[in-house]
């Protein structure tokens, strides 16, 4: 997975905003122009630019300028690296767990 980490690092770092989390949100519900969001979020337009290039480089948003207006949707990146490294931490996480849980009950009565 290491030499896909860039990719990885990407999308995380993007998705590591709470306002960006909310932008993706409020976009897999309908497409909308970046003046929608700003008000929305309660931002400056080039706030929500900043955070909309950050999507956008990450692959999670595209743009597309209609006259003057700058409109926003889901970008195609399905995140399945991403998911995958989750994944593969829940399983290295849960084996831990399961060998704590397995020394726990084995020294469970070696305390009296």
């Amino acid at each position: 997975m290491v030499q896909h980490s860039t990719d990885i690092e990407s999308a995380f770092s993007a998705l590591a905003d709470p306002t960006r989390r909310g932008i993706i949100e409020r976009l897999g519900r309908s497409d909308a122009a970046i003046s929608e969001l700003a008000e929305r979020f309660d931002m400056t337009l080039t706030g929500m630019k900043k955070h909309v290039q950050v999507l956008e480089s990450a692959g999670l948003v595209t743009t597309k300028k209609i006259g003057r207006v700058r409109h926003c949707s889901l970008g195609t990146r399905r995140l399945d690296r991403e998911a995958e490294w989750i994944a593969a931490y829940r399983r290295m996480l849960d084996a831990r767990l399961n060998r704590l849980e397995a020394f726990l009950e084995r020294t469970k009565g070696a305390e009296t």
